[in-house]
């Protein structure tokens, strides 16, 4: 097993990683009876998106030697106004550092990586990915 998840009530859930005991509380959103104090389950499904890119990337910028220390992604997350409910649009904007010194091979290879990341191939295709590399 990956994960539990217990209903607490108030349309909240507790997940725990079972490897390392880490756990990550939903809310349902204020547009859904919500409260949105926590991430809810589908701002989940746009983040864990920007943190697989993340992940990748940084795993290959190691590899060639590349500081990434301090790059960061900013996810909004678009929603379907009409039935059903779900993600419609996840806008990406990755934002590097100036200590981030890379050639335009080096940063090509860095998108191929982050275009290719688990997260992505595993999204419907139906969903819009807008993705920006803020070099």
């Amino acid at each position: 097993m990956t994960s539990t998840i217990v209903y607490t009530g108030d349309l909240r859930t507790e997940l725990t990683h079972l490897q390392s005991g880490t756990i990550i509380e939903t809310d349902a959103p204020t547009d859904n009876m919500g409260k949105g104090e926590r991430f809810s389950p589908t701002d989940l499904l746009a983040t864990s998106y920007g943190a697989c890119m993340i992940t990748t990337m940084a795993i290959k910028a190691a590899a060639m030697n590349l500081n990434f220390n301090g790059t960061k992604i900013d996810i909004t997350k678009i929603m379907s106004t009409d039935a059903p409910r779900r993600v419609i649009e996840i806008k990406v904007a990755l934002h590097f550092t100036e200590n981030f010194i890379a050639t335009t091979e080096q940063k090509e290879q860095l998108v191929r990586i982050a275009r290719a990341c688990p997260v992505e191939k595993s999204l419907h295709p139906d969903i819009k990915l807008d993705v920006t590399f803020n070099w």
